[in-house]
């Protein structure tokens, strides 16, 4: 015998429900806290505290809080799906989707921030690297170069060397800006998606309003019928009623007759 429904519970159901709200509800405090974080480190980005273990803490977290995003998206979705007939239990489900949207919306702007940093930052390496690569930008001649002899042969290994390595850095950068791009293309894909879901139950609804007031409008037939049922009722019970007294008249107009004669 299955005992996980009694009573017009599910209990199973319920148990899900529990879970995943859970789930989701921790998820949310951890991609929110995730945020703050990138928030902070964003805005280190072009100042003095700028460097290159900024950038990859900043990309290590990003990278974490973009899939723990999609895995709350996922359970959220489901929990979504989960029918919920107490009240408290849809509170709860419409909390957890207005606070994931709004962490979620955070998590957009915060990567969209250093997304554009970061192409900013590109484009002054790419103008750097363009005065290094050239000589005659650093003021200096061919002619300058030769009377230098050797000085001036390091002297341009060395910048050849650190426009190698501004090259490394910025290619590094744009593949940050691209990675950026494409979790934000996802974190409007998640948005559609719950918005999709949102609009269905919306019509889910919209639906169950109308089976509301189609019930009450039978109702209202209902009643009139009901109504008409009893005024027939106390029309035939008056009829009744003054047909016995026609009948006790009669019978005693018989008997006073009889009893004259």
């Amino acid at each position: 015998m299955d005992t996980s429904y009694q009573g017009g519970v599910n209990y199973e159901e319920a148990d899900n429900f529990q879970r995943l709200s859970q789930t989701v509800a921790s998820n949310i405090k951890k991609i929110s806290q995730n945020v703050s974080s990138m928030s902070k480190m964003v805005n280190q980005l072009q100042t003095p505290q700028d460097s290159q273990e900024l950038r990859n803490q900043l990309r290590q977290i990003q990278n974490y809080t973009q899939k723990l995003a999609k895995d709350t998206s996922s359970m959220l979705m489901d929990l979504m799906k989960l029918p919920t007939d107490q009240p408290a239990s849809k509170l709860t489900r419409d909390r957890l989707r207005d606070e994931y949207m709004a962490t979620l919306n955070a998590f957009q702007a915060t990567q969209r921030t250093a997304a554009q940093k970061t192409k900013e930052d590109v484009r002054k390496v790419k103008a750097q690297t363009i005065k290094i690569a050239d000589p005659f930008a650093l003021g200096s001649s061919n002619k300058e170069l030769v009377e230098m002899g050797d000085t001036g042969v390091r002297k341009q290994e060395q910048l050849t060397m650190q426009s190698e390595r501004e090259l490394l850095e910025l290619e590094e950068r744009e593949r940050d800006i691209r990675q950026l791009e494409n979790d934000i293309m996802d974190v409007n894909q998640i948005f559609k998606q719950l918005g999709t879901i949102i609009h269905d139950q919306g019509a889910v609804v919209d639906s169950i309003e109308s089976n509301v007031e189609f019930a009450a409008h039978n109702v209202e037939n209902g009643t009139q019928e009901l109504r008409q049922a009893v005024n027939y009722k106390n029309k035939l019970r008056k009829k009744k009623v003054y047909l016995a007294i026609i009948l006790f008249i009669i019978v005693s107009i018989i008997l006073i007759i009889i009893f004259n004669r």
